[in-house]
């Protein structure tokens, strides 16, 4: 039975005709320059489960062609930029995949919204995935899981504390006591309100360090972004009801579908 329901989407005739044939080529990503965009809806997750399974066929591809083709590094890297990770489903032994596929040129962001939204997916492999990955970034938010593992995160701060004290009466003291205290570098309620242009970023070796925002705005190619002008947007609908045009020049092979071997 859990077999017959996890395969009863494949029912639909429009899914059949998605997955009928392969036309991603995901073994080639490695080859040549190629951006690959795939794109779900955030407001319905009943075939989310397709883009877990196009980068679990992703990974094993390319680490297969990289040890079999290319002596264990492909020539060009390919960065897997996954957003609203956490609405994708579960990627089968990514706690192992993010710890490998480094070496063959590969690698793998993801975005979350908090961090308990890992937990809830990869339970205690969680904390193995966070591990494995070499830089981490906080953009903001209010989420106390993650907020509290940043501030760990960050470590203590020595501050010099100075208490005064003054007793007045028959017989008046005068006191100083001076002495140095750990005291967390941000606190999680400074970091809940942490400036939207600002960021903390924590790379493998080094200290963590706030800093800037990029602003998109300055990139010298956010000119041909759909934010800049709305006519850069790409129609899907007309990009795959496209036609294409016959010339009088154009050459044609005429095959005799009779004349093939079976198959």
């Amino acid at each position: 039975m859990s077999c017959g329901a996890r395969l009863a989407p494949f029912d639909i005739q429009e899914l059949r005709d998605l997955t009928m044939y392969d036309e991603l080529a995901l073994d080639k990503l490695g080859d040549r320059k190629t951006a690959l965009f795939l794109i779900m809806s955030d407001t319905d997750s009943t075939f989310n489960f397709l883009i877990s399974m196009v980068y679990t066929q992703l990974f094993n591809l390319l680490c297969d062609k990289a040890d079999d083709v290319y002596g264990g590094k492909l020539p060009i890297h390919v960065r897997c930029l996954i957003d609203e990770c956490a609405n994708i489903g579960q990627i089968p032994n990514l706690e192992k995949l993010v710890a490998t596929i480094r070496s063959r040129e590969i690698s793998a962001c993801l975005v979350l919204q908090t961090r308990s939204q890992l937990k809830a997916i990869y339970k205690d492999n969680a904390d193995t995935i966070v591990g494995n990955m070499d830089s981490q970034i906080f953009l903001g938010g209010s989420e106390p899981t993650t907020l509290k593992d940043l501030a760990e995160a960050l470590g203590k701060e020595t501050i010099d504390s100075y208490n005064n004290s003054d007793t007045r009466g028959n017989s008046p003291s005068y006191g100083t006591n001076y002495q140095k205290l750990g005291h967390e570098l941000m606190s999680r309620d400074e970091l809940a309100v942490l400036d939207g242009g600002k960021c903390i970023l924590q790379l493998r070796g080094v200290r963590p360090f706030m800093s800037d925002k990029y602003d998109l705005t300055q990139h010298p190619n956010y000119k041909y972004t759909s934010d800049y002008d709305p006519k850069n947007a790409l129609d899907i609908e007309k990009f795959l009801n496209r036609k294409e045009k016959i010339h009088p020049d154009d050459t044609f092979v005429m095959v005799d579908a009779d004349s093939l071997p079976p198959a």
